[in-house]
């Protein structure tokens, strides 16, 4: 299983992103965080805002097509994607699977 993550500016921004994602079976599953703070580099300043952490659940095989919709719908000038693959039961891995439809 694959965690894709970025962050949003709002809760409906992250909504809206969640749900391309699950319509278009590219995740099985979308954790919206709302409340964040988060500190970085920005035009030559560092800069502190309260933003929308987004994690999705996916498959390797639908990951790339995941980061693309991400990257085309998301308002952010310089979206932050990143993804990461992590352990999960032979459960959660196959409902993963049967949601994306997809076996890797």
């Amino acid at each position: 299983m694959i965690h894709v993550t970025t962050t949003c500016a709002t809760l409906d921004d992250a909504r809206a992103l969640a749900r391309a994602a699950l319509e278009a079976r590219l995740a099985a599953c979308a954790n919206v965080t709302p409340g964040i703070v988060s500190l970085f580099h920005w035009q030559g300043e560092v800069q502190e805002e309260t933003e929308v952490a987004l994690t999705f659940k996916t498959t390797e095989a639908r990951r790339g097509a995941l980061v693309a919709l991400i990257a085309r719908a998301h308002p952010y000038d310089l979206p932050v994607i990143t993804w990461d693959e992590v352990a999960a039961t032979p459960e959660a891995a196959g409902w993963c699977q049967d949601e994306t439809g997809s076996a890797g």
